[in-house]
């Protein structure tokens, strides 16, 4: 289960991309996550997924 709050649940994400996933779909399918429901909710606190980064940033 991920954290439902959009700053921890980017923590948290961002972490994971660094530490174990080589991108956002490879996470989402690792975690069976809804990635277009994630890429929203972080898009509402502001940021965005940098594929080339593999992280989410500021938008």
């Amino acid at each position: 289960m991920l954290p439902q709050d959009p700053y921890i649940l980017l923590s948290v994400i961002n972490t994971k991309l660094r530490d174990g996933y080589s991108s956002l779909s490879a996470l989402c399918e690792g975690l069976d996550a809804d990635e277009k429901e994630l890429v929203e909710t972080l898009s509402g606190a502001g940021y965005a997924y940098d594929p080339a980064a593999n992280q989410f940033k500021p938008i």
